[in-house]
């Protein structure tokens, strides 16, 4: 974008997201749902400029310096070529916390929000015994923590990597206690808990979703599971009775299509009062089960 740089260094605010929403918007898939340029545009934008998005609505004929526009222009052909915003601007909002994220970790996205609104609804005491399986960023763990200051949260995943990340998080948000501990979801717990949260691979590896620019960029660990996308939440829902207080509960996020696979998976590992629940788009994404208090 060169020459859009030339024509566009002494630009006002306006002007700029103007170009820079119409770049993305010709570079980002026809159709795509999920496609947004202005708002890539706008985040992009008042990064560069160091600002929120309302400091651009309040000023939009402000003229920013050239090595600022040439910033800006730098993000757009990241942007463009399947850079997640979140991995550009280096953090993502989740729930009521900010956190920071890196392509070690999958992006926080507004779905998984649903499994913090059930675990606190399903045990809304002021304490707990909480685990996080395959934290990644500590997005679940952390927004929990944030909420329930009583409650024992763990935090586990695989990769090392994933868990500087949520530790970095937990040190910026004050929520140290949150314990994190490296491992394949529930091998490294001891004890039980009241809850287990978890938001694992349910990807299939032939789901043509993977050959999107941005998740192509996210960690494939964290997305792609075999046996349909299917095999991490069997695994879990094997193993989770093992570490759950009777009347415990497991929830669990999956596929917008793999609602009654898990549900079936549960019945049958021994879970009574299974339901799932939609996300804001009216999708079945998170399938609860509770493991009985007399067997």
């Amino acid at each position: 974008m060169t020459s859009t740089l030339i024509q566009y260094e002494t630009a006002t605010v306006a002007a700029l997201l103007t170009a820079g929403a119409q770049h993305l918007a010709t570079t980002q898939a026809a159709g795509d749902p999920e496609a947004t340029p202005k708002l890539d545009a706008e985040l992009l934008l008042a990064h560069a400029l160091n600002t929120g998005r309302a400091g651009l609505r309040a000023h939009p004929e402000r003229i920013p310096a050239a090595d600022t526009a040439a910033r800006f222009f730098d993000f757009l052909e990241r942007r463009a070529a399947g850079e997640p915003v979140a991995y550009i601007l280096g953090r993502k909002g989740f729930w009521t916390v900010e956190l920071a994220v890196s392509p070690a970790v999958l992006v926080p996205r507004p779905e998984t929000e649903l499994l913090v609104e059930r675990a606190l609804a399903l045990h809304p005491g002021a304490e707990a015994r909480v685990a996080d399986l395959g934290t990644g960023s500590g997005a679940i763990a952390l927004a929990l923590a944030s909420e329930k200051p009583g409650w024992q949260v763990v935090a586990t995943d695989l990769s090392a990597e994933a868990l500087a990340v949520a530790r970095a998080n937990a040190a910026a948000l004050g929520l140290t206690r949150v314990a994190m501990l490296q491992g394949d979801w529930l091998g490294c717990l001891r004890g039980t808990f009241h809850l287990l949260v978890s938001n694992p691979p349910y990807v299939a590896a032939e789901d043509p979703a993977l050959r999107r620019p941005e998740l192509m960029r996210e960690p494939q660990l964290a997305l792609v599971a075999a046996d349909g996308g299917l095999a991490a939440l069997r695994s879990i829902i094997r193993a989770a009775p093992d570490h759950l207080e009777p009347g415990g509960w497991l929830l669990l996020e999956h596929g917008a299509t793999q609602s009654a696979a898990v549900a079936g998976a549960l019945v049958a590992r021994g879970f009574a009062q299974v339901r799932s629940h939609r996300d804001l788009a009216g999708r079945e994404r998170m399938t609860e089960g509770q493991w009985p208090t007399h067997r």
